[in-house]
């Protein structure tokens, strides 16, 4: 408001002092002479001064008209003028709208329309960092890859834009499923960008689904360095990795590396219950079973598991059904009321024959929580008391409805896997698999029958079978075929 009146005042100044100027002049005595050309010319003051802006706007507007004749002449002879100038700015602009527009389509999810803009974008603009990229994003959103990798490429050449183009050839190259390029890819890329949270992420899975345990750790380990990662997850998964790398070294033969890596992954993570397996195994071999039993009762401690206890059970393969109850004392008074270590107990007895101890021990089990190992343990303590072989194979056939129990579960995909692996094997997802009962934990009937049966015969196939191989002559007149009888 202010302003405003400020002007309105010096516009009314500068008014009345031009009108005060031109009464002067007019009032004013004198006259002006000018000769051109033989003539001459009297003029007044006020004619004057009016004669002299005339002149000074006609020798501007002569200069102008000059200026656009030299650009004219500049134009014809194709030197920078101001009418390329401004169709330079005019082409520049339709640049400018077709990319703007290019990039709304991209993200409207209208791929060949952007793919098009672009295009019109890169002819008027001749800015390939910009309308290149865009091309490329294009032509990948519409399914195009070979125009794809055309753009990826030709932005190699320059510093800026070559981590954008060895993320698109990565991605590209991923696509085609060539995972060894685009691993190579991925590797440039961090060396590019360490920091880059994506590329760290799709070269470690390429390293775990490549078996590059050594490189995944060292990504890893950059994970943390640039801390993308924490600490204690970093701890978990290398120690995953670690023991990923003792397995691969044990299946080579090379035992004293395997020991050293197994050991090395118990030691970062002693819960985890494949390290403490495999860790105690390369201790037995060295002929350190106290550390070895030691290894297996904190991983106990930890998670209960019928590997622990089938590794705690093979520290001493020969010895006597009793010898190794007195053994397993560590392990049965630890976590009590956990149902492994209930039905490690049972399995124990049945060993011993005290099948009345076994079934005091399964208690209500059975019925709160039925699964197929605790009924098949039933069924033996029931036989072993005498009970009718009815009444056993009725217990049995509840186990052809009854859950698995606990698995190797992912927790992505829900896949249920028979060993534990860093990476699911259904997704491909790392550190997903944890011990749990599955979502879908029924079973076909052929499957419980081929996982029963060999508790029922001592055949030595899972963890508990390694604890109960005196318990065959007690039910081995139960065939398998029996379990899909109905009880008489």
């Amino acid at each position: 408001m202010l302003w405003s009146l400020t002007k309105v005042v010096i516009f009314l100044a500068a008014i009345a002092g031009l009108a005060i100027l031109a009464e002067t002049l007019l009032e004013s005595s004198g006259e002006v002479r000018i000769w051109v050309f033989g003539q001459e010319f009297t003029l007044g003051p006020l004619q004057a001064a009016i004669a002299a802006v005339g002149l000074v706007l006609g020798i501007w507007l002569f200069l102008r008209l000059l200026g656009l004749l030299v650009a004219v002449f500049r134009f014809l002879n194709g030197d920078e003028t101001a009418i390329t100038r401004y169709f330079d700015r005019n082409r520049e602009r339709r640049g400018f709208t077709a990319l703007s527009e290019g990039m709304v389509a991209l993200a409207s999810g209208e791929a060949n329309l952007a793919l098009s803009r672009a295009r019109t974008a890169e002819k008027l603009l001749k800015k390939p960092e910009l309308t290149t990229l865009l091309t490329a994003q294009a032509a990948e959103a519409a399914g195009d890859g070979k125009t794809a990798m055309s753009a990826y490429k030709s932005m190699l050449a320059s510093d800026k834009t070559r981590f954008v183009a060895i993320r698109g050839l990565m991605r590209q190259k991923l696509a085609t499923g060539d995972t060894a390029t685009a691993l190579k890819l991925a590797e440039k890329a961090l060396a590019l960008r360490p920091r880059h949270s994506e590329t760290q992420d799709v070269l470690l899975k390429l390293q775990t689904d490549t078996a590059d345990w050594k490189g995944a750790r060292a990504t890893l380990n950059e994970k943390l360095r640039t801390g993308e990662l924490p600490r204690s997850v970093y701890r978990r998964r290398d120690a995953l990795l670690a023991l990923q790398e003792a397995k691969t070294v044990l299946d080579e033969g090379s035992t004293i590396e395997a020991r050293e890596a197994a050991i090395e992954a118990n030691k970062m993570s002693p819960d985890l219950i494949p390290a403490a397996v495999i860790a105690s195994r390369a201790l037995v071999e060295k002929g350190d079973k106290k550390n070895a039993m030691r290894v297996l009762k904190k991983a106990w401690e930890a998670r209960p598991h019928p590997d622990l206890a089938a590794a705690f059970a093979a520290i001493e393969p020969n010895e006597s059904a009793s010898a190794r109850l007195r053994r397993f004392k560590p392990l049965l008074t630890t976590r009590t009321s956990d149902e492994e270590t209930r039905l490690l107990q049972a399995e124990l007895m049945l060993l011993n024959e005290d099948f009345r101890g076994a079934r005091r021990i399964l208690g209500s089990l059975a019925e709160k929580h039925p699964t197929q190992r605790t009924l098949a343990i039933l069924a033996a303590a029931e036989r072993g008391l005498g009970t009718d072989d009815a009444e056993v194979r009725a217990i049995l056939a509840r186990a052809l409805t009854a859950s698995r129990g606990p698995q190797w579960c992912c927790d992505k995909c829900e896949a249920v896997q028979a060993e534990w692996n860093p990476v699911c094997r259904s997704c491909g997802s790392f550190d997903t698999l944890t011990w749990r009962e599955p979502v879908a934990s029924r079973q076909s009937h052929t499957a419980v029958v081929a996982d029963i049966s060999p508790i029922l015969t001592g055949a030595p196939q899972r963890a508990p079978t390694a604890l109960l191989p005196g318990i065959a002559e007690e039910v081995v007149e139960i065939r398998p075929e029996d379990i899909t009888r109905s009880p008489s």
